[in-house]
């Protein structure tokens, strides 16, 4: 009997640590790697993968997937591009917990970034029930779920906008003490996105506090990534010292023009905050368009009381003309993407009620209507037309920052998206089918700015360290065998903004927990993955 259930052969490991690569084989064992070196037999399957290098599977630190493994259980857009791991329940919106009196709020203020036609059937409360039910139902990819202040807060409070009381601040602690001991790795917060925009500073370290006994992490969507993002990055680090806690940042950029080349100053501030002893690291994508529901366009207040309120609000007309004014004269609270991106550098990429919009910039749906003349009514219009039901991709940042962030050693690599099928209908930001190609193709072996070690610890033991997870990201006997084989030579993205649903090229095989996923390029239908649970440390 063979004494290994995989091996892999006469590969260049990269094993994860930034170390140059070794010619190694590895055998596998019951899901994890049992050896290191020359191995002389065959094991009960045999891969010899000459010429091709072999790394630890990509964990991506910042996923919106959660939203998305239901209907997509075989994530296939993220399995194809070598994502073994998922970080969940980011910009403070999880799928958990909830409570029966604010759900359909909640259910409404997700709704643009769920499936639709999908019935999720919404039959659980807490982070435990609904990863309870994920699991039953299998994932190709592991999951790592973080609670979101956003929807911690609707369960609590909806969408008032009032700050929180001592009785509700305790309701909200004790729900995040209830999804820490249910395994969540931390608190997630989107500052730009009501509720969380609703908080204050004094309302987010309270509630972090929480974090510390559990050794979890706070990872944050800045509450301004534009006009003050010095001011919002400050804001992060002052939750993380005040507490002694982790820090995530989460897709560091500075959006709109005026503001290009902040993430100079921005990462000076993470260096001089390391030095005071706070853990902070960002995240990035390789992408220069940020993704977001269309109700972001607008001021966070318009938000408040729900989605529904929102909608009334659009149509009375001393409301219309208040958020024309604060969008035009770049002074509302809330990001600005319209000012920064212009009215075509925001497209459209979901849109449920009316897919002949989908692909199409703002300006070019105002002017196939005839409404450019007065574009914001025109929105407003719009917006009702669809119920706001609609994603759009915002562009907005500068190439040369993107190389910045990429090449800090601080710097993790994220997809900040959820993992889909090319069956799904609609388009998505590229995205979610080639943002590890594209990192390890057009920046690493196109541009050279960072060798191919230090390329793939950025995307594998840095992101498990910072999560704390000892036996994943690195290829190490007794670690889980999540691996993926690729070509250096040939791998790329080929999503694309006007055609997204592409796999990449130049991966050959996928493997998580011990077991192939994508073989030879294809998928198997094999669902390895498992639901990660941070380990409690009180």
């Amino acid at each position: 009997m063979p004494a290994y259930d995989l091996v892999i052969k006469n590969g260049r490991i990269v094993d994860g640590t930034g170390n140059s690569w070794l010619r190694l084989d590895i055998g596998i064992c019951r899901g994890k790697i049992a050896k290191m070196g020359v191995i002389s037999g065959n094991g009960a399957k045999t891969i010899d993968v000459k010429g091709l290098t072999v790394s630890p599977g990509f964990i991506d630190l910042h996923s919106h997937s959660d939203q998305s493994v239901l209907p997509y259980p075989d994530s296939e857009s993220y399995i194809m591009q070598g994502i073994t791991s998922a970080t969940v329940g980011q910009c403070g919106m999880s799928m958990a917990p909830l409570d029966p009196k604010t759900s359909g709020l909640f259910r409404s203020w997700i709704s643009p970034f769920l499936v639709s036609g999908f019935d999720y059937q919404w039959d659980w409360k807490t982070l435990a029930e609904y990863y309870g039910k994920v699991e039953r139902q299998g994932t190709s990819i592991n999951i790592i779920p973080f609670v979101g202040h956003g929807t911690l807060r609707i369960a609590v409070k909806g969408f008032d906008s009032s700050p929180a009381s001592e009785n509700e601040m305790e309701e909200m602690k004790n729900l995040l003490y209830e999804s820490l001991e249910g395994g969540a790795f931390g608190l997630s917060t989107g500052l730009i996105l009501p509720p969380s925009s609703y908080a204050n500073s004094k309302e987010l370290i309270e509630l972090a506090s929480v974090l510390k006994s559990y050794g979890g992490i706070y990872s944050t969507h800045l509450r301004s990534e534009s006009y003050r993002l010095i001011e919002a990055l400050e804001e992060a680090i002052e939750v993380a010292e005040k507490n002694g806690i982790s820090l995530q940042i989460s897709h560091h950029k500075a959006v709109g023009k005026s503001n290009w080349g902040k993430v100079n100053a921005t990462l000076k501030l993470i260096e001089q905050a390391r030095e005071r002893g706070v853990e902070v690291n960002v995240d990035a994508y390789p992408y220069t368009a940020a993704n977001q529901m269309i109700s972001l366009l607008l001021p966070p207040w318009t938000l408040e009381g729900g989605a529904v309120k929102m909608l009334e609000r659009l149509k009375n007309r001393n409301d219309r003309t208040r958020i024309k004014k604060e969008i035009d004269e770049a002074a509302m609270e809330g990001e600005d993407w319209l000012k920064a991106a212009g009215w075509g550098g925001v497209v459209v990429t979901g849109c449920p009620p009316g897919r002949k919009y989908e692909g199409l910039s703002l300006e070019e749906i105002l002017k196939g209507k005839n409404r450019f003349d007065d574009p914001y009514e025109g929105l407003f219009d719009w917006i009702l037309e669809i119920g706001a039901n609609a994603t759009i991709v915002v562009f907005a940042m500068d190439e040369s920052d993107v190389r910045t962030v990429l090449s800090s050693p601080l710097s993790s690599v994220i997809t900040d998206i959820f993992a889909i099928a090319p069956s799904a209908p609609g388009k998505i930001h590229p995205r979610a089918y080639g943002t590890f190609p594209r990192f390890l193709g057009k920046y690493v072996r196109e541009e050279k700015f960072l060798p191919l070690e230090e390329a793939i610890r950025k995307i594998t033991s840095l992101p498990a360290g910072k999560l704390r997870i000892s036996d994943r990201g690195l290829l190490r006997e007794g670690f889980w065998a999540d691996i993926v084989i690729f070509d250096p030579g040939k791998i790329k993205d080929k999503a694309t903004y006007p055609d997204p649903h592409q796999y990449p090229e130049g991966i050959t095989h996928v493997i998580v927990n011990g077991q192939i996923v994508v073989e030879n390029g294809s998928l198997t239908g094999s669902r390895p993955g498992k639901v990660l649970r941070r380990r409690i440390h009180k």
